[in-house]
Order: C-alpha cells, then sequence, then structure tokens
C-alpha cells in the first residue's frame, strides 16, 4: 500500500471513529429508551393491571409469570414498576416544561436588557432559591391533595431560577459576539436579534441542563412518595413502591430492588449523557495526552588539557 492510500485510510478511520458514539453513551440511550418504550406501550398490552392482585402468590418470588415476583397483595412488580415510571416521566416532562419556558423567559429579560432588570430578576431568583423546596411541596400537598400536575409543577418552579442563571450567562457571553454587535449596529430590531442570533445558541444549553433538571425532578418525586406525600397507595410510583416493600426486605426484597434498581439506573444515564453533552466531546474520542519524557542532555565536547 502507497503512502497515498495510508494516509487516506488513516483519515476514514479517524472520521469514524469520531463519529461512533462511545458504549456508554449508546447503553445510557438503550436503557432510557427501553425504560420509556416500556412505560408507553406495555400499559397498552391487555391484562396489564397495576392494581390486580394474585391472591393465590403473594410475596411471590421472581419466575414464569411474574418475572420481578409480586407483592405482599400479589401485585406483579414488573407491571407496577412500568407504571411508576409513568409518574416518574410525567413529573419530569411537567418540570422540564416549566422550568425551561419560565426560567429561559426570564434569563433572555436579564441577559439582554440588564441593569434594573437583571437586579430585580436576580433577587426574585434568589429569593425562589432561599425557599425549602421539598418542605413547601409537601405543605402544598396535604393541602391540596396528591396530583403528578401538582408535584410536577411546584418542582419545576423551584427549577426555574436554575434555568434563569444558566441562559442568562448564555445570553450575557452572546451580546459581547460580533455577529450580534452587528446586527444591533445595521438597526435590526431587537426581538429579531434574540429569535435569530440569541436563541438557536441558547437553546442547546438549555437542553442539556435539562438532563440535570429531570433527574432532579424523577429523585425528588421518588422521595416524595417514599415520604408518602405523592400518589395516594395503591397507585403506584417508584418511591411509593420502595416504601412499600421496605417493611418485608428481609423476605422479599424484590419488591424495593426492583424500582430502586430502575430509578437508580435511569438517573445513572441521564446524569452520564447530560455530562456528555455538557462536555462536548466523547470520552473515547478524546486524544491521550503523551507522556512527558525528560529532556536529553545536549552533547558536551571534552575540553582537552
Amino acid at each position: 500500500m502507497s503512502t497515498v492510500e495510508t494516509t487516506v485510510v488513516t483519515v476514514l478511520q479517524a472520521r469514524t471513529a469520531r463519529r461512533r458514539p462511545p458504549a456508554g453513551v449508546l447503553a445510557a440511550a438503550a436503557w432510557l429508551a427501553l425504560v420509556a418504550l416500556a412505560a408507553l406501550l406495555l400499559p397498552l398490552l391487555p391484562g396489564f393491571d397495576p392494581l390486580h392482585g394474585d391472591f393465590a402468590h403473594p410475596s411471590a418470588a421472581p419466575g414464569p409469570g411474574h418475572w420481578l415476583g409480586t407483592d405482599a397483595a400479589g401485585r406483579d412488580v414488573l407491571q407496577r414498576t412500568v407504571a411508576g415510571a409513568r409518574a416518574s416521566f410525567t413529573v419530569a416532562a411537567l418540570t422540564i416544561l416549566v422550568g425551561l419556558l419560565g426560567g429561559g423567559a426570564l434569563g433572555l429579560a436579564a441577559g439582554w436588557f440588564r441593569g434594573p432588570v437583571d437586579k430585580a430578576i436576580g433577587f426574585a431568583t434568589d429569593l425562589l432559591m432561599s425557599v425549602p423546596s421539598l418542605i413547601l411541596v409537601m405543605i402544598t400537598v396535604s393541602l391540596r391533595g396528591p396530583s403528578l400536575t401538582v408535584i410536577g409543577t411546584l418542582i419545576g418552579l423551584f427549577t426555574v431560577p436554575h434555568f434563569t442563571r444558566v441562559v442568562r450567562a448564555v445570553v450575557l457571553s452572546l451580546g459581547e459576539r460580533g455577529f450580534v454587535q452587528a446586527a444591533r449596529m445595521i438597526g435590526t430590531a431587537p426581538l429579531r436579534i434574540l429569535r435569530r442570533e440569541i436563541v438557536p445558541h441558547v437553546v442547546p444549553v438549555a437542553l442539556t441542563f435539562a438532563f440535570t433538571a429531570t433527574t432532579v425532578a424523577i429523585v425528588a418525586e421518588g422521595s416524595l412518595s417514599f415520604l408518602g406525600f405523592g400518589l395516594r397507595p395503591p397507585e403506584p410510583s417508584w418511591g411509593g413502591i420502595i416504601a412499600e416493600g421496605r417493611t418485608a426486605l428481609g423476605s422479599a426484597p424484590w419488591i424495593s430492588l426492583a424500582p430502586a434498581a430502575v430509578l437508580c439506573l435511569t438517573v445513572l444515564a441521564l446524569n452520564y449523557l447530560g455530562e456528555q453533552l455538557r462536555s462536548g466531546t466523547p470520552a473515547a474520542a478524546k486524544p491521550t495526552t503523551p507522556k512527558p519524557t525528560a529532556p536529553k542532555r545536549p552533547a558536551t565536547k571534552g575540553v582537552r588539557g
């Protein structure tokens, strides 16, 4: 093979390696797709009923017919775990919707107008961040009753300050860029600059932060359900199922371990994908740093006596 052919093959291999996502990204995406598809499609199958109890097999070990076992009331743990995923994803979707829209709008306003508007929005976000979020959610749920809409909206409200700060930082940085300054100099309307020059650069950063907000929402919903401030039993949620099985950890650990494992793996996958998006470069594609070598001593000629 000639030198030119070798160079071409090397370049093609390097491009292929850059385009191929690392195995961790593929595994995390596959897990999230599996959980999401199960939550969407399995409830459509005939015979799917997470509230139905098989009284002939209470606390049955995992096996054919009940692949993740049953709880003390004979309810299928797999079906209840899948139904719990729907509750967690619903809360996460509401959280992202409220946080992204509210925080995005406030961040754009603070970063674009600056001055008194920036100070007022900054004071409001600092004030909201000082409120103990979970305690306020517990109080609201106690007064209005448990509801996924209420829980998701409240958790989303407490993510608004974080989205605001992320978007504001991006807008402040973009405001000093040449293409934004040029658009201002030629008299482009501010709304047009925001729509065409600012928002397209803000959206990827905000969506990347949305992965972190999703994990916060899922963990918060699970914690509230575990403490009894989520969906009322027997409605399934990951935290509620874990709480129901904690009294039988010695005799039937699968009741709590199955939803706990799914919850942990889902949060881990979301965190990993968010970290990869923030870094901008897949871990497998990062070049290795060569080890430093000691400098060679210059050769010295001997001096004749």
